[in-house]
């Protein structure tokens, strides 16, 4: 009877969550590691299920990097990043939107169906979802100095189209979308999946942005979790060496989220889980917070 109550107690610990965010969006940036293990792939599928039935409007946004590498190594293409960005010929551009949109977007499409969901997948070619630039990576010379590289078909986005989104939730479907972005000559790119999320959830105004990562969230130089960090305080922890490496992007992107109007982000340790369920509809959470 016991182990009842602690289910039940469990449950109204979540109503206020469930009465807060229901009827509003949450976009998911998807990848890493809950990608690639059995266990994660069906407890994800099964709290975007749960999200979408308690009137929680969620939005997919993945990634496909290992998948990526592992066909280009097939094809005997190099890569060779910039930055931590692929540099992306033309075919290179061929494999990557083959992979994203033909194969990693309809497993996670077909995962969730196959859990009892709705899903659709598309790509920001899709409705003129994402519209790109080139991005160019500034990089250091040996003088000293900085210059501009051309890394190939790696698009920034300067615009999003959030109708078909739209129209897919009042469906009553479950947005699944592969980072491959359009230029204004109908040209394809390679987006970071971190920054289509970012920009997803700023143009729907969503509640919130959660990026599922394969850390535990941003950490002191100590080795300390930071469970909240307010806006303001970003730019202290990069400039001081407390984020590095591969955090600054993921952290850039909540901060140009927040800043576009979405309430909050969080970087959630997706090797967890339930990650989702743990992060919105706890009172202590996980991983890190970042408020406006």
């Amino acid at each position: 009877m016991q182990q009842l109550i602690e289910k039940a107690s469990t449950l109204m610990e979540a109503l206020p969550y469930i009465r807060r965010f229901s009827g509003k969006t949450i976009v998911i940036k998807y990848g890493g590691h809950a990608m690639a293990d059995e266990k994660l792939r069906k407890s994800f599928a099964l709290d975007i299920i749960l999200l979408k039935y308690i009137g929680i409007n969620t939005v997919v946004v993945h990634g496909g990097g290992p998948q990526i590498n592992e066909t280009l190594k097939r094809y005997g293409i190099v890569s060779e990043f910039v930055k931590g960005m692929r540099v992306t010929d033309a075919e290179t551009m061929g494999v990557v939107e083959m992979v994203l949109t033909g194969q990693v977007n309809r497993e996670v499409v077909g995962y969730i169906n196959q859990h009892g969901g709705r899903a659709a997948g598309l790509s920001g070619k899709d409705g003129d979802l994402l519209i790109c630039e080139k991005l160019l990576q500034e990089v250091k010379r040996d003088d000293g100095g900085t210059e501009m590289v051309d890394i190939g078909f790696v698009g920034d986005v300067v615009e999003v189209n959030p109708a078909i989104l739209q129209a897919l939730e009042k469906g009553g479907f479950i947005p699944v979308i592969a980072p491959v972005g359009v230029g204004r000559n109908g040209e394809s790119y390679n987006i970071n999946a971190d920054v289509v999320a970012g920009k997803v959830a700023a143009a729907l105004h969503a509640e919130k942005l959660i990026l599922l990562t394969d850390v535990s969230g941003v950490k002191t130089k100590d080795g300390e979790l930071l469970s909240s960090i307010p806006l303001a305080e970003v730019g202290t922890l990069i400039d001081n060496g407390t984020v590095t490496g591969g955090m600054i992007p993921k952290v850039t992107c909540c901060t140009d989220a927040l800043a576009a109007g979405v309430k909050k982000a969080h970087i959630v340790d997706g090797r967890i889980e339930h990650a989702i369920l743990l992060e919105i509809f706890t009172n202590v959470g996980i991983g890190t917070e970042i408020q406006a």
